[in-house]
């Protein structure tokens, strides 16, 4: 059997027909599962971890030092979540998952591996600094940040549709454990060194390398993206999370051999450059994907009458969701809020409909009548008047 792309997925259930319009009430809301409870327990764990770190860093490094390195970590953070917001543009994460995401990169996954760190520290004492940097830190810190992403994706697994979602996950999660890594960092600098040497950490840190634990981490959120494309879920999760920590300890380890065993510099123009393009195309092609099905599944409500060839095209495509923002913009009382409500319910309504087809998720019928009458509710807010 053929598909349409090399990373198109088989379906695993018999594909069911768009459902039939539903009747004018107020428009629902898809209920919360259990998965929800148990994020907001860790998130209120994470609050009072916060709150020791915050403790911490003001005891041991001054406010002075903390404030200064807080400001310095700001600046690769911003540019990480801008590069993620662009990749999570297509269909965009919750935003309660998305703080989540980071919270657990920025709290937990650093007081996990500060926890582990001073454990082997207290059982294995005068550990060399090269076998701590080169194996000990990638496979605790790898393990601590993957077990967000792998707590995201069973908790919420409804909001954990394919490799872009994993991606952005890992990516976000990567991105808090870097910023805090960083405050210990510019912070450490700037007491023993000062300035100078608190400038030269932001410029290795903060510039050349800012999405070093972004690119780790995402690689096990897509291999979590992968088994939820194909309709794994539970206990299957285990083998495809094992495997992306494997890719992630690698990138991890190598990065980090790279300041140990070679010269940073031109193994950073060789090896990590490259890697970082390489990573960039295959976001890029993890995108083209997810707007190919968001064709394919829009296209099944074309066929049923629910939307028009063009209204697929125009929904399916980056350039087709530019020309529609601006046509809504020029429309009376300026329509936008509600062209992008249309977009983002049909985008919604399309990973609804895939999980339908895949027979992973038993409430994604629920799910698709509740996208499709908002979709439709959008859609009639941007022609009315």
């Amino acid at each position: 059997m053929s598909f349409p792309s090399p990373l198109a997925q088989p379906a695993h259930a018999t594909p069911v027909s768009p459902p039939p319009a539903p009747p004018q009430r107020e428009l629902p809301v898809p209920a919360p599962t259990g998965g929800r409870v148990v994020l907001w327990i860790v998130a209120i764990l994470l609050v009072v971890v916060a709150l020791g770190l915050a403790v911490y860093f003001l005891a041991f490094l001054g406010p002075v030092a903390s404030i200064v390195s807080g400001v310095l970590a700001l600046v690769p953070l911003a540019l990480v979540l801008t590069a993620t917001r662009i990749i999570d543009r297509w269909e965009p994460e919750p935003r309660g998952l998305v703080i989540f995401a980071l919270a657990w990169g920025a709290v937990a996954s650093v007081a996990l591996a500060l926890g582990v760190d001073l454990v082997i520290s207290l059982i294995t004492p005068g550990m060399s600094e090269t076998f701590s940097a080169v194996v000990q830190a990638p496979v605790v810190e790898e393990i601590a940040k993957g077990l967000g992403v792998l707590l995201i994706f069973v908790a919420a697994r409804r909001a954990f549709d394919g490799p872009v979602d994993g991606v952005v996950y890992g990516a976000l999660v990567g991105a808090g454990f870097a910023f805090t890594e960083n405050v210990l960092y510019f912070a450490d600098s700037l007491i023993t060194g000062g300035a100078e040497s608190a400038a030269f950490t932001f410029f290795l840190r903060g510039i050349l390398s800012p999405f070093a634990h972004v690119m780790f981490t995402a690689v096990t959120g897509y291999a979590l993206g992968r088994l939820a494309r194909t309709g794994g879920r539970g206990a299957a999760a285990l083998g495809p999370w094992a495997l992306g920590l494997v890719g992630a300890i690698g990138l991890h380890a190598l990065w980090n051999g790279s300041t140990v065993f070679a010269d940073f510099f031109v193994l950073y123009a060789t090896l990590q450059v490259p890697l970082f393009v390489a990573f960039v195309a295959g976001v890029v092609v993890l995108r083209r994907e997810e707007a190919r099905l968001t064709r394919a599944r829009l296209s099944d409500y074309a066929v049923a009458g629910w939307f028009s060839p063009a209204e697929v095209d125009m929904l399916a495509t980056g350039r087709g969701r530019s020309r529609a923002m601006t046509w809504a913009r020029s429309l009376p009382g300026d329509r936008a809020s509600a062209m992008r409500r249309f977009i983002a319910e049909a985008t919604a309504l399309a990973a609804a409909r895939q999980r339908v087809i895949s027979g992973r998720d038993p409430h994604a019928a629920a799910d698709e009548r509740v996208f499709l009458e908002r979709a439709t509710r959008a859609r009639r807010d941007v022609l009315a008047g």
